[in-house]
């Protein structure tokens, strides 16, 4: 529809992440491609090839290419098998590649993925859904913001494996951390409460927001327009706690630890289980 506002807009920030990632990488020595990060097993040099097969595999879909099952995926937890397996035999083979060639690879692919994103209609239905949102059917809007927090957290973890400045700034960080917020009524959706039941999430800092979400009849929603003052909790989670969190980087303990809870703990306790990504 002409004129229809996008709810979470992305699409300008991927050339501004790629120059960002490509100056990243061109300063880091021999010792910083081996560095450990947040992606478990994954070094620096890992993670980067990670990114790489975002932009090869979205770029394939140009010719409306999709690589052939293994077998038939019939579940959640399948998907995230398939996926897992599908950037591990990745990983494993950009290992041959040096990480110049990486770098150059990167610079090639990373405008083509950028074309590729600007030719969707961000209202029509996207390929692939947002599936940890909950979502069977998601419109592109959300899918490419789906892209980005891929593009933003990856990013992020390589820049604090090698201690480099952190994208917590509000341009970039508040679509990542909108996009993830998008996941809360999924995360409660087993999570009881009376009819009309508020809770109140805010990332705090400059760069983060609050967010509402409210119980209808059988469903939690977001709501952008009530009023927070008498939500049944209050939850206020640190920037640096968020990402992570949502993410698996850290486990829900360790976010709570550094969080701020008012009100009713067990309403509380579905955003710390909230996963943003798929694992």
């Amino acid at each position: 529809m002409a004129g229809q506002l996008i709810p979470i807009p992305t699409l300008h920030l991927f050339k501004v992440l790629d120059e960002l990632l490509i100056e990243l990488l061109s300063s880091l020595s021999p010792d910083d491609w081996n560095k450990p990060t947040l992606a478990k097993l994954w070094t620096v040099k890992d993670v980067a090839a990670h990114l790489l097969d975002g932009n090869v595999r979205s770029i394939a879909a140009l010719d409306n290419y999709e690589p052939p099952l293994s077998a038939p995926i019939d579940s959640y937890q399948g998907l995230v098998n398939y996926l897992n397996g599908q950037n591990a035999v990745w990983v494993n083979a950009m290992k041959r590649v040096s990480p110049q060639l990486l770098i150059q690879q990167l610079q090639i692919t990373g405008p083509q993925f950028i074309a590729y994103l600007h030719t969707l209609d961000p209202f029509k239905p996207a390929r692939y859904s947002v599936a940890w949102a909950g979502e069977e059917q998601s419109l592109n809007w959300f899918h490419i913001a789906r892209e980005y927090t891929e593009k933003w957290h990856h990013q992020q973890q390589i820049r604090e494996a090698v201690n480099k400045p952190a994208l917590m700034t509000r341009e970039l960080f508040y679509p990542c951390i909108a996009t993830f917020m998008c996941a809360l009524p999924h995360a409660y959706k087993n999570i009881a409460a009376p009819t009309a039941t508020t809770i109140s999430f805010t990332i705090s800092g400059d760069a983060g927001g609050t967010w509402v979400l409210q119980k209808n009849d059988n469903y939690w929603q977001l709501q952008n327009d009530i009023s927070v003052d008498t939500a049944a909790a209050y939850i206020t989670i640190p920037p640096e706690i968020a990402w992570k969190l949502f993410t698996k980087a850290i486990l829900p303990a360790a976010a709570i630890e550094h969080s701020i809870i008012k009100g009713n703990n067990n309403l509380a306790a579905g955003i710390f289980n909230m996963i943003a990504v798929m694992a």
